[in-house]
Formats: structure tokens, C-alpha cells, sequence
């Protein structure tokens, strides 16, 4: 009678195992199916930190998604700052069998976030990682996060050439990167580091969209008159040297500054701002190198 018992005992475990990996199976085909990849990803690159870059990121993806669905994915794995610019820091993802589900900035669900300070129980705490978990969590992100039907996603990587950088590139594969915004600031060390951005950009075969010149000037909030308060114009003569497009230059605005602290869309509250208008003569600058 014992062997009886092991025969179906063992026949009980080899069926519940099978009904295990279908189960699996199952889930990971709706994954494939029910989750669709962006139709198109933009890297926003920097040099160096403190450029502005991850302003420029929140708000061209506030911009983009008056129009379309606009995924908003914060690298920055040790100074994760897109929930603080966008009055996000009390949110938290939640995962399902669809994969991460990322946080809102809106009400219509048009500007999908997903930054590692979401992951965070205080936002205070310093992140602490080596390369190996950095690569798994950029894996993670990349591959595991629900974007649903997004038209766009942007990406905001951290400052340099980092393994960040390099990991995102090669997870990026099976998706269509539209190519890279670098942004920089007008003084000759930025220059430099941005110089060092379209070189990783060539080597890694990444599309230059262009380059961003933040800072270029202090715009009054009187007469909307820019006065140059750092070099004038080299980001054109920079573009010209590397032979790479200069999408435009955004002055210093005080407005933009509150909108930011505010989580506000400035192109929105102030549509009539020199501001805004370089911001949506840059952002029709990307969308036709896209679609052309």
C-alpha cells in the first residue's frame, strides 16, 4: 500500500509543479501582450549636474502630454529628483501581474511617472549602490514598469557617462529610441562635459536630437528682456564645432522656478512667456527630427 501512496503522492506534486509553470506562462503572456512599449523614447543627457536638466525633462513632459500620453522615467538612481519637481513625493507604485504601475502628475492620466524615490519609505535617505544593483534596477524599469498606451517616453538619465547610461542603452534594444536631447548651460566647463555627451552619444550609436542651451541669459519679469549674464551665444558655436543641431536657448525665469517648486506645467500657466516659447519651438523642433 505504501508505494501506492508515494505513486500518487509523487503524480500529486509533478501536476500541482505543471500547473505552477502555466500559470507562469500565462502571466508572463499577458504581460507581453496587455503591456505596450513606448512608440517612442527620448534620452535627456547632461554633462555635469546642476544644468537644469531634469527641469527641462519634467516640463517638456508636461508639455507633450497637452497632446499626447507621456511616460516620465527618473534614472537618477542616487539623486532621484522628478517626484520633488513635479509635488509627487508622497506617492507610492504598486506592482501587479502587469508589472510596476507607475504614478500620475494629472487627473486624465496622460503624464506617467516612475522614479526609485517612489521606492523610498524617506526620502532623506541616501542610496547607497554599486554597479550590479544599479543594472538590475535600470533592467527593472526599463522592462518591468506599466506604461499602458503611451505615445512617449522620456527619460531622465543622471548627470555623465555612468553605468546607468550604458545599462539603459542596452535594455533599450527591443524599443524605438528616437535618440538623445543633451542639455547644457553656457560656461566653457558644461561645454566641455556636453562634448563629452555627443562622444558616448557617437560611440554607442545614439541619435542626436540636438542640444539645449539652459540658463542662457536672465529674462526680466517686467520688459521679458534677456540680459546675458554668462557667455553669449555659445551654444550655436558650439552645435557648429561638434556639427550637432542647437534646438534653442531657455533664459533664466523666475516663473519657471515657482512653477517647478509647484509641480505646475509653466508652458500652460504662461503660454505667452519668452520661456514657453522656445520650450514649444524646441519641443516642434524633436517632433519633426521624429517623424521626418
Amino acid at each position: 500500500m505504501d508505494w501506492i501512496f508515494n505513486f500518487i503522492s509523487m503524480n500529486c506534486v509533478i501536476l500541482i509543479q505543471l500547473i505552477i509553470l502555466q500559470l507562469i506562462e500565462i502571466e508572463m503572456l499577458i504581460f507581453v501582450f496587455c503591456t505596450k512599449m513606448p512608440a517612442e523614447v527620448i534620452l535627456i543627457l547632461s554633462g555635469k549636474g546642476g544644468v537644469g536638466k531634469t527641469t527641462f525633462a519634467c516640463q517638456l513632459a508636461m508639455l507633450i502630454s497637452e497632446q499626447y500620453k507621456v511616460g516620465l522615467l527618473d534614472l537618477d538612481l542616487c539623486g532621484p529628483s522628478v517626484p520633488t519637481v513635479l509635488g509627487l513625493k508622497d506617492h507610492l507604485v504598486h506592482e501587479s501581474p502587469l508589472g510596476w504601475t507607475p504614478v500620475y502628475a494629472d487627473k486624465e492620466e496622460k503624464l506617467a511617472v516612475m522614479s526609485v524615490g517612489f521606492l523610498l519609505n524617506n526620502q532623506d535617505s541616501a542610496i547607497i549602490w554599486r554597479g550590479p544593483k544599479k543594472e538590475a534596477m535600470v533592467e527593472q524599469f526599463v522592462k518591468k514598469v506599466n506604461w499602458g498606451d503611451v505615445d512617449f517616453l522620456i527619460v531622465d538619465t543622471p548627470p555623465g557617462t555612468s553605468d546607468e547610461h550604458i545599462s539603459v542603452v542596452q535594455h533599450l534594444e527591443n524599443m524605438h529610441l528616437a535618440g538623445a536631447v543633451i542639455v547644457t548651460t553656457p560656461q566653457e566647463m558644461s561645454l566641455i562635459d556636453a562634448a563629452r555627451e555627443i562622444s558616448f552619444c557617437k560611440v554607442t550609436g545614439i541619435n542626436i536630437l540636438g542640444v539645449v542651451e539652459n540658463m542662457s541669459g536672465y529674462l526680466c519679469p517686467y520688459c521679458d528682456h534677456v540680459t546675458n549674464v554668462l557667455s553669449s551665444h555659445t551654444g550655436v558655436q558650439f552645435c557648429q564645432q561638434h556639427q550637432v543641431d542647437f534646438l534653442g536657448q531657455l533664459p533664466i525665469e523666475i516663473r519657471l522656478s515657482q512653477c517647478m517648486e509647484d509641480g505646475k506645467n509653466f508652458c500652460k500657466l504662461n503660454p505667452e512667456s519668452n520661456a514657453s516659447v522656445v520650450f514649444k519651438d524646441i519641443w516642434d523642433k524633436i517632433s519633426r527630427k521624429i517623424n521626418s
